[in-house]
């Protein structure tokens, strides 16, 4: 029974749609638990889907879908074009923001003009009636919507705020503007606020959209890395090659795959020689050679000879989809972050609401005459002054400003919650290959090639031979003034080098291993030290001795050392990984003076270093550039790219160093510093207003003083409080 009970357990991840905010995810999600046969539910709202562990027995995707729907959303069920239907809800989703966003503000940005400087001319309160109720009620009716959500479930959110506020400024400015009089005779102003409800709406649907756009590049990443999969695949069937589509390929077919083309599945060399460019699986630059017995990898790409190949893993087994799906995990494993300003406002509002109706019954009661007209003023002023514009404005003004200064120096930020929280950094892990070093192996000693005949026959062999190090070579060797030679005999021999004849001489050309097993290798100490120093060797020998020899290595960027002592003086630990061999990452971790390092690492360990760092409290930031560092970076709190990298690095990562600058990496904690101060400094403003004006709006002070604040005040202060924020934040530009 108990194998049984485990085969009904399905973990499954599903698109979710309708949600606006991180209440909404709360709420799908607390919909979900309640069901039966529900074991696990984590529903993310950065990237819209659910994670889900059900018992297929007691309940189906098809039920839980239902539910949903009952609470105004919905999941898209998995099928055949799943991501196809994903898509097109999330264009249709920011094509219709986008519209409504430029849309509230060509119509808005009038009204507050008006509102600003002709309030006192007698048609301003029907043209802005006219321009104000298509963006309160046409591009702003998702809040309203939202709000009614969010009351049936008994919560209060931004939505909730703008709904409203706006709706309570509207109505009362269509009052005004109906019945002046009302007030007239009262001996009270005819105020309106028609442009307090409208550019509330313009600048929090500019705000989603910023949202929306940085969401939509977490996806993109996943696309990338699924182009790496090839769709067709050539097998050998009945000794004749056939093409066929991938999803037609199991485990034993036999393979064939030829040069530029991308490896479809893992699998082993039967027959065939060639160079496979594997930097998306290690990340090292240089092309691996493969020959029978090899181990090849899905996405790689092989670049020379044709491979016959024996497929062992297929479909999801295969290394680059073991990848996409964890860095799918990563994404979606990171719980729903409930913005500040959500978690203010489902306190906040409750009690403004609270406060603006005992302000009005308060009047009611103790207004005397004009208990009505008191009462009505004090009300809407409570809910005006609270409008959550300076609120709604405080994080991301600070975070524009702050991504756009980064722009200027060299540094795109992605989002929000990197910039936020660089600054709390303890630990940074970083990628050798492309990241501290060029990512292009570069000659760094040699010897043997002052003899002119000898440079003539390493340059002749290399520019014979196919290997990819002969790309890094040859311009060496012509710089010396090496002149190309007519062999007389070539040969490839696998696995260890070449073999040519020159004017009835034999030359072998290799690496040490070969020299080995010619019996022509002699202990030296210039080979020793090469060996010392990691450096990748190719030697030129005749058949009695080695003659001339070119050590390589992948050279250490300019500004690594200074970058990593500035970020290790800021109590920064720094830690290395690479999936080169171990002598040559001692070489460059003592050189920038690196402590901690981890050599012949793959994908998955990276990840798991990540990991294991931040289940000991760091908060670690991952800086990579390769495909291989694509499941780390996913990973990591802070996410950092190069931007000669790959395309997958950095649609992964939430911050792309342009420049490839090093030292940016310590500029971008230092402003994710400053950027903090200022939203800590604008929530204070946003509040101080609200803890101040709020009282006061609501007659405190009449007792005292006969002080009534007239509802035009309290916009006033809104409006004050909204432009001391923008200053503010605009701080961040010096």
């Amino acid at each position: 029974m108990g194998n049984l009970e485990e085969h009904t357990i399905i973990h499954i991840q599903v698109p979710v749609t309708g949600m606006t905010c991180a209440a909404c995810a709360f709420s799908v999600e607390k919909v979900l638990k309640k069901q039966e046969g529900v074991e696990n539910c984590a529903v993310n709202f950065a990237n819209e889907t659910v994670q889900l562990t059900i018992d297929s027995d007691k309940t189906s995707v098809e039920k839980l879908q239902s539910k949903v729907q009952s609470v105004g959303y919905d999941l898209i069920l998995t099928s055949d074009d799943t991501r196809t239907q994903v898509e097109a809800y999330k264009t249709q989703k920011h094509d219709s923001l986008k519209r409504s966003a430029i849309g509230s503000a060509i119509l808005g940005i009038p009204v507050s003009i008006l509102g600003m400087f002709f309030m006192n001319e007698p048609w301003v309160p029907w043209v802005s009636w006219i321009l104000s109720t298509p963006v309160v009620f046409y591009f702003g009716k998702n809040f309203f919507f939202n709000a009614w959500k969010q009351a049936l479930h008994r919560s209060a959110n931004m939505d909730t705020l703008v709904a409203v506020s706006t709706g309570v400024a509207y109505f009362f400015s269509v009052f005004t503007t109906l019945f002046p009089e009302f007030w007239h005779h009262r001996g009270l102003h005819a105020h309106i606020y028609f442009e307090a409800s409208a550019i509330v709406i313009v600048f929090v649907l500019i705000g989603k959209l910023l949202e929306e756009n940085a969401k939509s590049n977490t996806s993109s990443a996943i696309k990338k890395l699924i182009g790496f999969q090839p769709k067709t695949v050539w097998l050998i069937v009945n000794g004749e090659e056939q093409q066929v589509p991938i999803e037609e390929v199991h485990v034993g077919d036999r393979v064939v795959v030829k040069p530029g083309e991308r490896i479809a599945v893992d699998g082993k060399v039967l027959f065939g020689h060639s160079f496979v460019d594997e930097s998306m699986i290690s990340g090292e630059p240089i092309p691996v050679e493969k020959a029978k017995g090899a181990k090849v990898f899905s996405g790689t790409i092989n670049q020379q000879g044709t491979l016959k190949f024996l497929a062992e893993k297929v479909g999801s087994e295969t290394l680059l989809s073991q990848i996409i799906k964890r860095v799918q995990e990563a994404q979606g494993s990171k719980a729903p972050i409930q913005k500040l300003v959500d978690k203010i406002a489902s306190v906040f509002v409750p009690v403004v609401l609270g406060i603006a109706v005992v302000t009005f019954f308060s009047w009611m009661v103790l207004g005397g005459t004009n208990a009505f007209s008191y009462a009505l003023i004090t009300s809407v002023s409570v809910l005006v002054i609270a409008c959550p514009c300076a609120l709604g404005l405080a994080t991301p003004t600070a975070i524009m400003v702050g991504i756009g200064k980064a722009a200027e120096e060299g540094m795109l930020i992605k989002d929000a919650e990197s910039l936020e929280l660089a600054h709390r950094l303890d630990t940074i892990v970083l990628d050798k290959t492309g990241t501290l070093t060029e990512g292009k192996p570069s000659i760094k000693d040699s010897f043997g090639l002052q003899n002119s005949h000898i440079l003539d026959v390493f340059l002749s062999v290399e520019q014979a031979s196919s290997h990819p190090l002969a790309q890094a070579i040859i311009p060496f060797l012509k710089e010396k003034n090496g002149k190309n030679q007519t062999l007389t005999q070539f040969e490839n021999v696998v696995g260890k080098g070449v073999k040519a004849v020159l004017k009835e001489t034999t030359y072998f050309l290799g690496s040490v291993k070969w020299m080995r097993e010619l019996g022509i290798y002699q202990e030296n100490q210039l080979y020793n030290n090469w060996q010392n120093l990691g450096y990748t060797t190719v030697f030129l020998a005749n058949e009695k001795e080695i003659i001339a020899g070119i050590a390589l290595e992948d050279t250490i960027k300019a500004d690594a050392k200074k970058a990593i002592e500035t970020l290790q003086e800021a109590g920064i630990e720094i830690v290395m990984l690479t999936g080169d061999n171990l002598k040559t990452a001692q070489k460059v971790a003592l050189e920038l003076g690196i402590t901690q390092f981890k050599a012949e690492v793959l994908p998955s360990d990276k990840s798991k270093i990540v990991r294991e760092f931040q289940q000991k409290g760091n908060v670690v930031g991952m800086v990579g550039d390769g495909i291989n560092d694509s499941e780390a970076l996913a990973h990591a709190d802070v996410s950092i790219a190069m931007s000669k990298g790959s395309d997958v690095a950095m649609d992964v990562a939430k911050i792309t160093l342009i420049s490839d600058q090093l030292t940016k990496i310590s500029e971008v904690i230092n402003l994710s510093k400053r950027t903090q101060s200022i939203i800590q400094q604008n929530l204070f403003w946003a509040f101080i207003y609200n803890i101040i004006g709020i009282p006061i709006a609501a007659g405190v002070l009449f007792p005292i003083n006969g002080f009534l604040m007239n509802p035009m005040l309290a916009g006033a202060a809104m409006a004050f409080s909204s432009v001391s924020v923008v200053t503010n934040s605009l701080r961040l530009k010096k």
